[in-house]
């Protein structure tokens, strides 16, 4: 938990400010123990505060890491209910006959919940202000949204796959130019992690009124998870570098 000085944070101030006025004169605690009390709670209320903040990328472009900023913060939320979907198929998904199902649900949530930490990684990679990746590096994520889209027929993932095709050949002919591609690379990001978002509701929505008895609407369940997996594979794709 990171240190905070609690005078910056009006709340939590107010918080121990009331906790010294209870101990004193509700709980009749001495002052000795009612003030380091109240301290304590006053140093932790800013502490939590200040981590809930996002933290300055370094970025060297005040656009850049605003839109950065915000990709890390959609990426939290989409983790926190990635979260929450997956304890609640547990909690719905209950027949001996359906645990392929649950699994497959509960690995579209667990890979959804490892995006905050993947986009933090790519923020620290940005740091300064040359092109994050090179022509090398987006050629080889385009090769590979390229060799996916071989194997992907339709649906919104496959619209994806086009889209950050068009969008990596632009990236390159960017980084060919001198051009700075980091900001297309994180709006695709933006992209892929709103398009995941929207898959995950779908997905809840469907649990929370599918019948797990009709075969059909359990296929479309998985369907969903697997829809789910592959847009976390996409963003794998996305982030993808050359060996040094």
């Amino acid at each position: 938990m990171k240190f905070a000085n609690p005078l910056y944070y009006p709340l939590p101030m107010l918080i121990g400010a009331i906790a010294l006025v209870f101990s004193i004169r509700v709980a009749k605690l001495p002052s000795w123990v009612a003030l380091p009390a109240a301290g304590a709670i006053a140093f932790t209320g800013a502490a939590f505060r200040k981590g809930q903040e996002p933290e300055m990328l370094n970025l060297e472009n005040p656009e850049l890491e605003r839109e950065l900023l915000s990709v890390q913060q959609q990426a939290r939320l989409l983790a926190e209910k990635a979260i929450a979907l997956r304890a609640e198929a547990a909690r719905l998904i209950t027949d001996s006959l359906q645990m392929d199902l649950l699994a497959s649900v509960q690995l579209a949530c667990d890979r959804s919940t490892e995006l905050p930490q993947k986009i933090n990684a790519l923020a620290q990679r940005m740091q300064g202000s040359d092109s994050l990746l090179s022509v090398d590096d987006l050629r080889k994520q385009l090769s590979g949204v390229q060799n996916r889209l071989q194997t992907t027929r339709s649906g919104l993932v496959r619209e994806q796959l086009e889209y950050l095709a068009e969008s990596l050949e632009q990236n390159i002919q960017l980084v060919q130019t001198g051009e700075d591609a980091r900001q297309a690379q994180v709006a695709n990001l933006s992209t892929l992690v709103v398009d995941s978002a929207g898959v995950l509701q779908a997905l809840q929505n469907k649990l929370r009124s599918a019948n797990l008895a009709d075969a059909q609407q359990s296929l479309e369940l998985r369907s969903l998870s697997d829809e789910l997996s592959l847009f976390q594979e996409n963003v794998d794709l996305l982030m993808s570098q050359s060996s040094p």
